[in-house]
Parts: C-alpha cells; structure tokens; sequence
C-alpha cells in the first residue's frame, strides 16, 4: 500500500471521467442490445398474421378446410355460427402447391372483376386527387389574402374530420345529383384531399420566395413556375401522398357498402370480407394478391414517403 501513489488534481479528473465514459459505453451496448431484442419480438409477433396467410396460401384445399373448416358453419338462411373455438395454425403446409392461385386467377372470373374495379377507383382518384392537390396548394403557398386564410383553415378543420362523418353528406349529395350506386359517387368525394393540400402547401412553402421571384424577373410564366420549379421541389410529397392515397382507396371498405348497392361494383377489399366458409380454401391466396399492389407501391416510394411525413422534401443547403 505504501508504494501505490494516488491520483490527484488532473490524473484524478481524468481517471474519473475514463471510468464514467466506460460505465455509459456498457451501459449503452446493453441498452441498445435490449432494445433491439424488444422491437425484434415486437416485430415477430406483427408479421406473425402475415407470415401465415403467405405460408397457408400454399396449403391444399383439403388442407386448409381440415385446419380452419370446423371454424364455421353455415346455416340453412345462410348465416354463420361458430362450431369451435380453436384452429389448427400451420405455418409449413404438408405438400406445398399453388392451387388456391391457380383457382383464383384463371377459375374465378369474380376475383378479378373485384380486382379491377379496385384498380378502377383508386388510378383516376390518385391522379386527379393528386392534380387538384397541388394546384391548390400552389395557390394558397403563393397568395397572400384573408379570404386565403380563412379557407385553409377550412381545409384545416376538414382534414381534422373523422371520414365516417361526411358519409352520410357524401351518401345525400350522390343521392341528389342521381350517381348514387354508380363509380362517380366514389370517385367525386375521392378526387378532394384536404390533407393532400395541407401537405403539399407545406412543401411549397419551403422554397424561398427569392427562387420564383427571379423567375418571374426572367419572364417565367405562373405555369412555368409552377411546372419547372414547384413540382419538381415537391417531387417527395407527391410520391408520399400518392402512396398514402392508393392504400386507403384500395383499402376502402364503408364507401362502397353505403354509396354502392350493385355487388358487380364492389372493390376487392368488400369481396375479402364477403368471403364464406364453402371458399376459405382459397382465402389465403386471396389475401395474398390483394397485399401485392399496396406492397410494391410502398416499396417503390418509402424513402419519398419518409422524407413527406418528416417534410425534409424541397431545397437541400
């Protein structure tokens, strides 16, 4: 003990802040370890839904009823009751075949009638939704003006509205103008977005006023301003909004049960859920096709929508 020479002054400072900078290296590895570990198992028990409607989707229909059959019963009306309360999920089918899609595209002409009017709906209202969007918010980034204010604070309020609430106008106003049961009473209330808007207004305002003035000053037109400059700063939002605008349509479930009374006119996402138990062998299949569309779209464009939502769109530097 005698020979050991304490630290002091600065060597004790530094000892002191060495042993510190260990104790936050440790505890953030764990940390970091824990915490990946966490959204790991998180992350499992999410995909678990989907894993199995990929895996089941290529079971044989014998398979399929054996383990999800005994679910449902049909009634002499035609109804539903539950005979068991447990299922038999599998995630590794015993012989693997690709039937239930066979069945589903070249037997089932139902399926894609379905599929295509999804298709049907969802293109022209990305496309026009996406147009009237932003020239809309061209005009509101652009102009000054009370009467400006105080519609897109509208715009605001109605972007806050729950959808549920304007069916029933959206339901009176189809019914007056006489395109109730028909594609235009989902295409019209499609074709407006406020959220659409609010966004892109947001992108627009981040180019600095000095970059459209100089084009004017060079004798740029509004619609070379807005064509040359504008659309291509806001390349991020439209890409974002596009694939937020194609997921909800395709998705869309009580538009077309309340505003389309012509099954021929439903979408694919009202025949999923119309699915009985005599066709659950070719459910999984179903699914899976339906996911296809929505999943490429989102695998094309996720780096546009992060950097939407986050509005680190426009100008860099």
């Amino acid at each position: 003990m005698a020979g050991l020479k304490l630290p002091t002054g600065e060597a004790a400072f530094y000892e002191r802040a060495i042993r510190k900078a260990r104790r936050k290296k440790k505890i953030y590895k764990y940390g970091t370890i824990a915490g990946t570990i966490i959204c790991a198992i998180f992350a499992a028990l999410f995909l678990l839904p989907t894993i199995l409607t990929i895996t089941n989707s290529f079971m044989s229909s014998s398979e399929i009823s054996a383990n999800y059959g005994a679910v449902f019963q049909t009634t002499d009306t035609g109804g539903k009751v539950f005979i068991s309360k447990t299922v038999n999920l599998k995630f590794i089918p015993d012989i693997v075949t690709f039937s239930q899609y066979f069945t589903v595209l070249f037997k089932s002409p139902e399926y894609l009638v379905k599929f295509w009017n999804s298709m049907i709906y969802v293109v022209p209202i990305l496309v026009i939704q996406l147009l009237v969007a932003m020239l809309a918010s061209y005009g509101f980034a652009r102009y000054k003006g009370r009467v400006r204010e105080i519609i897109f604070f509208l715009y605001i309020i109605m972007m806050l509205m729950p959808y549920q609430v304007t069916l029933v106008p959206n339901y009176l106003v189809s019914s007056a103008l006489g395109i109730l049961d028909t594609r235009w009473a989902i295409w019209l209330p499609g074709f407006f977005s406020p959220f659409a808007v609010y966004l892109l207004t947001k992108f627009i305002r981040r180019i600095p006023a000095e970059v459209m003035e100089a084009a004017s000053i060079d004798g740029a037109s509004e619609w070379q301003i807005f064509t040359q400059i504008c659309a291509p700063l806001c390349k991020s939002g439209l890409i974002s909004i596009a694939i937020l605008v194609f997921i909800d349509y395709w998705n869309m479930v009580e538009q077309p049960l309340i505003l389309l009374s012509n099954d021929e006119l439903h979408p694919l996402s009202v025949f999923l859920s119309k699915i009985n138990s005599g066709e659950i062998s070719l459910a999984f299949a179903v699914a899976v096709i339906y996911l296809v569309p929505p999943l490429l779209i989102f695998l094309y464009g996720e780096e546009y929508l992060i950097e939407g939502i986050s509005y680190q769109g426009g100008l860099k530097g």
